[in-house]
């Protein structure tokens, strides 16, 4: 085992020790300035700041406006070893933040981005250092090339060695017999930079995935539609407490009362103060017209106590969400609201109350705090981001054996036992203290408070916290028109979050009545943690090609094939999410997968090289079981448990269900010309299952030895809930120059 830090400090010793027995330095690079706009008006993924916030980019506006300075340095080591430096200096004024404007570490745009000393040892080749190295060749995708993490700051656009993030390892390797050769890999654990994974969101960037956007997004991200979910929770908990919902009559309990309301049992409704007095209308109190629920759930979302009798003129109630992030399907966002502003279908959920149909107003009191600064008194609670990543003492490792035949085959077989590349996102709620907290499924307490046989809509309904269900429990029990309602404690069972204790509720109605006892204070809003992290995985894998004899048309067929045991899938269970279970509903879930390519390689008329390629991820443990439920108003809704497609999966397709195979076609050519076949243009098309395309097209163009141009076309389209077709606005037009100087 080593330390990230001891190997650094020992490839600097290489390079400073020996200096006085160094041979002259050799330095050459180049200076490049790559510009790229839009082709498309429109859109991105994420950059809208609001829900109505429709602005975008206009084509031709810039994408990137990237200028670099890359000096490579070679040297020798005494007689025997040699070294080399590869330094990035580089600054992007169209970034969209920081993270991709200038200098950020194992990112495309590190300062230090190669820096090893060959030398040999026992009769191995040895490579120390930052380094890349290249197991798998696939066209326009990443299967064996798994020792390196990918930055995708551009998607696929990038060349492979651009867009692989060079690591500090051991690299081993040494030739058996006349054919055959082993390899050796000691390395640095290093994650794939995904643009957006992280709690600032990267609003704004042109490749930000819709995934991505539905953890981290401003306005489609849990991890801020919790939050504001949570301060919606807190305006319904004030307006119980305030007997908003009993006549006027101060009701300690707050919102434990009301584990016998759902979601949809209010907003699929009709409420108005002459049948249903007390219940407040967000618009006026008073009013005997009855309103649809979904207008006044809306009403109390955007706006909170905002302009209601007793809530200070003038001031905007911070618990208000003012159209910003998902928690309703809301069209328009006018003050006072109307109607026309809004839709309300669970059936077909796009937003986050929507898909919390069956969550009942009691859960709501879980995710609520008293707070002596906020002009109501309670508020919700808060998420945080946390990495959770490997010591630096931990390490990846692997080897790969290869072997050519007199017949003309080529074959590899490898194995890498590392951390996925890919982070791992799982959710918690916290203590203050960081302590996880234990989520509890309570069942419904009935009582007959109203002296009429059955339940009735005025009768006391309060969560059972003397018990606890499983998920299938809770399933069941639903189907029985039992509700369930989400509370939170600590380990001893004793100490119930949100701003009220549930468990002191049924003291509280021993004397008959729930309005005489004092408050009994909870432990407060828990935290939502979201936990970044990686894991174990084991890949084998093994790759073969052969060359066959066409006569005048060379044929290479070829293949790889990769194994992945022990990685991880998103697993969303809808059920789950409609009672309010966020933690449990959005999980990852252990998974083997089998991945491999086949392709064909010919060459043509003069020079012309066209490649074919199938390729195929199958997931051997995907998740499919098939639910609906009904809710209190008899909508169908979707209550499945499926693996979740994790590229495309947001709330505006209602969490889309991933691949158990997903399949890809790609074409690729390649062709130089000039008098000299100085100059070459390259296309590669990909094709994935469900629609999506990407496209591109990219010309190298040799005007003296030392100044080159390219351009580059990238399109995108097709099915917008897929990988490529998603980013149809990303769409742009690139243009180079680079001046290589020695």
């Amino acid at each position: 085992m080593f330390k990230r830090c001891k190997l650094h400090q020992s490839i600097l010793l290489a390079l400073i020790l020996p200096s006085v027995a160094m041979a002259e330095v050799e330095i050459t690079g180049y200076l490049k300035n790559e510009t790229s706009v839009f082709t498309r008006d429109g859109q991105v993924t994420g950059e809208a700041d609001t829900m109505v916030d429709e602005r975008g980019h206009d084509k031709g506006d810039l994408l990137k406006f990237e200028n670099s300075a890359r000096i490579f340095m070679n040297g020798y080591l005494g007689e025997e070893s040699s070294w080399h430096a590869d330094l990035n200096f580089i600054y992007d004024s169209e970034g969209v933040n920081d993270t991709y404007k200038g200098h950020e570490l194992y990112t495309q745009h590190d300062y230090v981005r190669e820096l090893y000393v060959d030398t040999s040892l026992l009769g191995w080749d040895l490579r120390l250092g930052k380094q890349q190295v290249v197991w798998g060749t696939a066209d326009g995708i990443k299967l064996l090339d798994i020792i390196n993490p990918t930055d995708f700051r551009e998607l696929n656009q990038n060349a492979m060695e651009d867009s692989r993030i060079p690591i500090w390892m051991i690299n081993a390797e040494r030739n058996i017999g006349d054919n055959s050769n082993i390899q050796l890999i000691v390395s640095q654990v290093e994650e794939n930079k995904i643009p957006g994974l992280n709690p600032d969101g990267g609003a704004g960037h042109p490749f930000l995935m819709k995934g991505v956007e539905t953890i981290s997004g401003q306005v489609n991200g849990f991890f801020n539609v919790a939050p504001a979910l949570s301060n919606v929770a807190a305006t319904f908990n004030g307006a119980a407490m305030g007997g908003g919902f009993t006549g006027g009559m101060m009701l300690p309990v707050g919102l434990n009362l009301f584990a016998g309301l759902t979601v949809d049992g209010f907003a699929g409704n009709f409420w108005d103060a002459v049948t249903t007095p007390g219940l407040l209308n967000p618009t006026v109190p008073t009013d005997p017209v009855a309103a649809p629920g979904w207008f006044l759930l809306n009403a109390f979302t955007q706006f909170g106590f905002t302009g209601q009798p007793g809530f200070p003129a003038g001031l905007n109630d911070p618990n208000g969400n003012f159209g910003t992030t998902n928690l309703m399907p809301i069209t328009a966002f006018n003050a006072p609201p109307t109607p026309a502003d809004v839709t309300w279908q669970p059936g077909e959920a796009s937003s986050a109350f929507e898909f919390m149909s069956n969550a009942t107003f009691a859960t709501f009191n879980t995710f609520t705090s008293f707070s002596p600064t906020a002009p109501t008194g309670l508020t919700g609670t808060t998420s945080e981001w946390v990495r959770d990543y490997p010591d630096d003492s931990d390490m990846n490792a692997g080897f790969r054996f290869r072997n050519s035949t007199d017949g003309g085959l080529n074959w590899s077989f490898n194995y890498f036992h590392h951390y996925g590349a890919n982070p791992d996102l799982d959710l918690s709620w916290r203590n203050t203290a960081g302590d996880e907290l234990t989520v509890q499924r309570a069942p419904t307490l009935f009582f007959d408070t109203n002296g009429t046989p059955g339940p009735q809509q005025d009768d006391t309904f309060i969560p059972d916290v003397a018990t606890s269900l499983t998920r299938d429990e809770a399933r069941a029990n639903w189907d029985m028109g039992n509700a369930t309602t989400i509370l939170v404690h600590d380990g001893t069972g004793s100490t119930y979050y949100g701003a009220l204790d549930p468990s002191a509720v049924l003291p509280a109605l021993a004397d008959g009545s729930p309005f005489n006892e004092p408050p009994a204070m909870g432990a407060g809003a828990p935290i939502l943690r979201f936990t970044e992290s990686l894991h174990r995985v084991n890949s084998v894998g093994a790759s073969f090609d052969y060359a066959l004899d066409m006569g005048d048309i060379p044929l290479v067929l070829r293949g790889e094939f990769l194994y992945d045991e022990g990685d991880k899938q998103p697993v969303i269970d809808k059920f789950l999410l409609s009672i309010g279970d966020l933690t449990n509903a959005l999980k990852m879930e252990d998974a083997d997968y089998f991945k491999y390519v086949l392709g064909a390689d010919i060459t043509v008329a003069t020079n012309l090289l066209v490649s074919g390629q199938f390729i195929q991820f199958r997931n051997l443990d995907f998740v499919d079981e098939k639910d609906t439920c009904m809710t209190q108003t008899g909508t169908m809704v979707d209550c499945s448990r499926y693996t979740a497609d994790f590229p495309t999966m947001s709330l505006s397709n209602g969490l889309m269900k991933g691949y158990e195979d997903k399949e890809f076609y790609s074409l690729f050519f390649s062709k130089p010309f000039g008098d000299s076949q100085e100059h070459r243009w390259n296309n590669i098309f990909i094709y994935e299952e469900g629609g999506g395309k990407w496209n591109r097209l990219d010309i190298e163009y040799t005007f003296t030895d030392t100044i080159l141009g390219s351009v580059e076309w990238n399109n995108y389209w097709g099915d917008e809930n897929t990988t490529f077709g998603q980013f149809e606005n990303s769409s742009n037009f690139q243009v180079g120059l680079k001046w290589i100087f020695e």
